[in-house]
């Protein structure tokens, strides 16, 4: 009985094992097929994903590549220095500018480059340039510069800010706009003066076009100090004569620079006391402009249209008006054949350097400029020659606030 009962438990026991072998075999199997289905579909699910992704990210890639065209898109700033009466060498650059369709994306301006760059926004066409090189033409010493009873060295001992009124320099400016203010010009334009406040820059950007031109071109002890809104200002050229940087902050890529004198300032040498002050001022003035040119990106280009050294006798000398025009298109006409400024392609051969002949033997009619690609030119009135002071600039508000 007991070895009957045995061999039942034996094979109980035994079947049991069996079937618990079964069920675990069959388990494992329905478990492996089913994780098998799993990561197919988690796979499947993956690759679905990262095509979703490769899918942004290409859209994404195009968008970044749009923010990066937007980030290096080329603006190109044209940059008017100061120069006195040399200005006029910047109306006959900017009638070669003009008549090959060179317009900028924004012009900065000081002193007589704050005449001729406002003047040139408001109207960057050839016509535009002849109506102001026709101002320019018709300057003469008395318009701006009147004799009164004092004259020579007794006009700087008057008890006034200034020995000239800027009357005549603010009827000539008016002649020569077109808008009344900078923010109509067609070209965005900002014009830099110097704050007797604190003797840092201040950029006109938007208001009556003439105060702010008047106070960048504002000669210290020539002309007198221009208030605008409660504060004094003074020649832009004194703080920033080349205004380089300026058009470097606002994100320039290329900078067309139109000079009145040459990039290199050799001061002649001094004779009297009040020459070795004139010159300490311009070697100042330069300075910044040297210290502008050798700290430029490396991805922002610039071009120099540069004046010659001497041609005109003081900083009330209209004479040589014609031939300085001249002497500006002969050099911006080289530049724009090498550079192809402009929208038209340029003739050759450039146009020659005129003969340096004394302004007496230069007649009145025919200007030494005027050849067979000479033609209509643009400008503004005159403005004094300024200084450079290193500041910390400070732009106008938004209008409003």
């Amino acid at each position: 009985m007991t070895s009957a009962a045995s061999t039942s438990f034996a094979v109980v026991f035994t079947v049991f094992v069996i079937a618990a072998l079964v069920l675990i075999v069959v388990t494992v199997r329905f478990l492996v097929r089913q994780a098998s289905a799993s990561k197919t579909r988690w796979l499947s699910d993956q690759q679905a994903d990262q095509q979703a992704r490769d899918g942004d990210d290409g859209d994404d890639g195009d968008g970044d590549d749009e923010d990066r065209e937007d980030e290096v898109e080329e603006m190109t700033a044209l940059v008017f220095a100061g120069g006195s009466t040399r200005g006029a060498i910047q109306i006959g650059m900017l009638q070669v500018l003009a008549e090959h369709g060179f317009v900028p994306d924004r012009i900065f301006g000081s002193s007589v480059g704050a005449i001729n760059g406002v003047g040139f926004a408001a109207d960057p066409t050839r016509e535009g340039v002849e109506r102001l090189t026709q101002v320019w033409l018709r300057i003469r010493r008395e318009d701006i510069y009147p004799q009164g009873r004092l004259h020579g060295p007794w006009l700087y001992l008057q008890q006034r800010d200034s020995v000239y009124s800027n009357s005549g320099l603010r009827a000539i400016i008016e002649e020569g706009f077109p808008h009344e203010r900078l923010e109509d010009a067609v070209v965005p334009v900002e014009v830099v003066a110097t704050s007797l406040t604190d003797g840092g820059e201040r950029w006109f950007t938007y208001g009556p076009a003439v105060d702010a031109v008047l106070a960048s071109a504002a000669m210290p002890a020539i002309f007198p100090p221009v208030e605008i809104d409660g504060e004094r200002y003074i020649d832009g050229g004194v703080v920033d004569n080349v205004p380089i940087q300026r058009a470097v902050d606002a994100g320039a890529t290329r900078i067309v620079v139109l000079l009145c004198s040459p990039p290199v300032f050799e001061p002649p040498v001094s004779k009297r006391p009040v020459e070795g002050m004139v010159n300490a001022l311009f070697i100042a003035i330069h300075a910044r402009f040297v210290r502008d040119m050798a700290h430029l990106p490396e991805d922002v280009e610039v071009i120099l249209c540069t004046g010659p050294e001497g041609t005109t006798r003081d900083f009330d000398d209209f004479s040589t008006t014609e031939h300085l025009i001249a002497l500006g298109r002969a050099e911006a006409s080289e530049v724009v054949r090498r550079y192809g400024l402009g929208t038209i392609a340029y003739p050759a051969p450039p146009v020659p350097v005129p003969d340096l002949r004394p302004a007496g033997d230069l007649p009145r009619e025919d200007s030494p400029g005027d050849g067979p690609h000479s033609g209509p030119g643009q400008a503004a009135g005159p403005s004094p020659a300024s200084g450079d002071v290193a500041a910390e600039p400070v732009t106008q508000p938004d209008p409003g606030t």
